[in-house]
Formats: structure tokens, C-alpha cells, sequence
């Protein structure tokens, strides 16, 4: 059977994206946010995955206002990079992990989940930022597969946090009983607290960012167990993408170790931050 070894989070801001394309990862402003994913890139070598599900939100560019699934899976044989406006970044394509795609949206039809089926769809910076940041950026094709999990974090209504911990334990049986060897990390990104628009503006807020860190390994329910409207209050309206991070953290063991975590702020205008966590 498939083997889960590990969960990672981490944020997707769209501004780490161009420092990486022009180069700016190693100046006075960024570099203090790069070093903390020197631990996590190290991880991802040493434990080899061979599948990383990645559970992100689309930014306006493959999905719009007039058409938002609260879930999508994609079960494509491979995803290019989304035109985010200023051309598709000079990346690969990211090659799609097509049948375990295909069980893991059954597993979640079985289990009374209703999602989107994306046959033929571009991914934007909220996969492409995490997978940079975790793999590096790879001259010709990407060391893993993808499973790609887009959930709704921009139109009301968005999923409960208990939604998107129940789509992480359907995820987990998904794994745990796909007939292969394949090794395969789950990946939750978004966040952490910003706020884009409307009068809290420019919002952050680093003592429940740190919270966040320190206490989504080992006392999840403190988070899983709150509203959507506290995820707003508390990490702002575009902070809310934290719900994305539940869905890893429900598909890995009760008790797990914290093998690294990492903050900083600002990156743009959000709190970012990392974590890597294994099964105790």
C-alpha cells in the first residue's frame, strides 16, 4: 500500500514567486524568508516522495466569480502553468498523478464529498510558490507527481474547517489503501494572516501567526474546532486560506512531531511560514 510520510505547510504569496524569477531570493528583504525552507528542501531530498498533493486555492485565473467550486480535484496527466497576467512563469509543467487523482475522487464520492473534476486545468501561484519552495526549481521536469486539491477560499461561502479536516482523513484512508508503494506528502498552503481589501486592509497579526505555528501540530482541535468567521477575525479575510492547512493536518496521525517550523513577516503584505511535521 501507499505510504504517508509526511505533512508540510506553507504560504503561497504570489511576490515569492517573481523574487524567485528575477533572482532576489538572496537580498536584505527576502533572504530571511528563503532560509527557512533550506530544512524543508533538505526533507523533501532525503525522503524522496514520489506524490505530493497539493491543497491550494485558485486566484481568479483557472476558476471565476461566476463559476467557484467549494472543492476541485484534478485529475489531469499533467497542469501548466497559469498566465497570471505577465505570461506563464519560466517553469515546468507539473506532471499529474493521474490514477491515484482519479481513486481519491472516488474515495471522496464514497464518502458523500461532492467535488469539481478538472480533467483540463492551469494551476496559478498557489501551487506553484509551495513547490518551489519545497523542491526548488528544477530544470526540466519536477521530482514528484501531483494530486492538485483547489478549495474555495475567495466567495462566500467557504468550507468549514470541519469539512476540510474531513477531506484530510478521507485523504488519509485514500493513501493508506491505494494498492502501489508509492511514498507520498500532502502539502497545505495559504496564509498566513493578511487581509487585501475592504477597511482592515493591510491587516496582520503575528502573535496568532506564531500561534498558529507552535499549536497546529500537537493541538489541532484548538483551530479545527472554530468558525469560518473566527478564521477571518482572527488571520483576516484572506488569512481564512488557513482552513487549506486542515485538510493536511487531518490526514496525519492524532500525536505527530514537529520536525521544523519557520515565520516571517512581512512577506508583501501577509505573515508567512512554514512547517513540516512527520507521524510520531
Amino acid at each position: 500500500m501507499a505510504k504517508l510520510i509526511g505533512g508540510l505547510g506553507t504560504s503561497h504569496v504570489p511576490s515569492i514567486g517573481v523574487a524567485l524569477d528575477k533572482g532576489q531570493d538572496q537580498t536584505d528583504y527576502w533572504k530571511p524568508l528563503f532560509d527557512g525552507y533550506d530544512y524543508p528542501k533538505q526533507w523533501m531530498k532525503e525522503n524522496r516522495p514520489d506524490i505530493a498533493v497539493v491543497i491550494f486555492n485558485d486566484h481568479g485565473n483557472a476558476m471565476f466569480l461566476d463559476r467557484v467550486p467549494t472543492f476541485t480535484v484534478g485529475v489531469a496527466d499533467k497542469y501548466a502553468p497559469a498566465d497570471e497576467g505577465w505570461g506563464p512563469r519560466a517553469i515546468p509543467h507539473f506532471d499529474g498523478a493521474e490514477d491515484f487523482s482519479w481513486y481519491f475522487a472516488d474515495k471522496l464520492v464514497e464518502n458523500h464529498f461532492d467535488p469539481m473534476i478538472a480533467r483540463e486545468i492551469d494551476v496559478d501561484h498557489g501551487l506553484q510558490v509551495p513547490m518551489e519552495l519545497f523542491f526548488g526549481r528544477p530544470e526540466d521536469k519536477w521530482p514528484v507527481r501531483i494530486l492538485p486539491i483547489w478549495v474555495n477560499t475567495v466567495q462566500f461561502p467557504i468550507p468549514t474547517p470541519q469539512r476540510c479536516w474531513e477531506m484530510g482523513q478521507i485523504l488519509r484512508a485514500a493513501i493508506e489503501s491505494y494498492p502501489t508503494d508509492e511514498r507520498i506528502v500532502v502539502m497545505g498552503t495559504g496564509g498566513l494572516s493578511h487581509q487585501l481589501q475592504g477597511t482592515r486592509a493591510g491587516f496582520l497579526n503575528e502573535q496568532a501567526d506564531r500561534d498558529w505555528l507552535a499549536s497546529i501540530g500537537n493541538n489541532p482541535g484548538k483551530w479545527r474546532d472554530l468558525s469560518r468567521e473566527d478564521f477571518v477575525e482572527i488571520f483576516g479575510s484572506e488569512g481564512a486560506e488557513l482552513i487549506m492547512w486542515l485538510v493536511m493536518r487531518g490526514a496525519m496521525d492524532a500525536s505527530v512531531n514537529v520536525k521544523h517550523t519557520h515565520y516571517h513577516l512581512p512577506a508583501s503584505m501577509t505573515g508567512a511560514g512554514c512547517i513540516v511535521l512527520e507521524n510520531a
